[in-house]
């Protein structure tokens, strides 16, 4: 094998450093208070549950929430789970393998 040529670089992959990250459940309420005018949000971390699970093996996070927005009324319960998986796709699957959602509108 030759070496590479003076003054080439190998190319390399994009920096991912917030994959390398413990998601935790702070980093997922900031994210879904940002995104979403949330009332009352609780999040359960179930990670531990999933311990030997293929997605909790590369460190990813499982969490359940249940959240009560006004954005919810006169949506169908897939219509809210999507707005939900939308503000936090971009950490799915490296950071967050599974959320489990209980999406709620205030008079429910």
């Amino acid at each position: 094998m030759s070496a590479p040529h003076p003054g080439s670089t190998a190319p390399t992959p994009p920096a991912r450093a917030e994959s390398n990250q413990r998601l935790s459940a702070a980093d997922l309420e900031r994210r879904l208070r940002d995104r979403l005018p949330i009332q009352a949000l609780s999040i359960e971390d179930d990670s531990h549950k999933h311990a030997g699970h293929a997605g909790a093996q590369g460190g990813a996070a499982h969490f359940s929430i249940r959240l009560i927005s006004e954005r919810f009324i006169g949506l169908t319960r897939v219509a809210r789970h999507r707005l939900v998986y939308d503000a936090v796709s971009d950490w799915m699957p490296d950071r967050l393998h599974a959320l489990a959602i209980d999406a709620r509108t205030p008079t429910e």
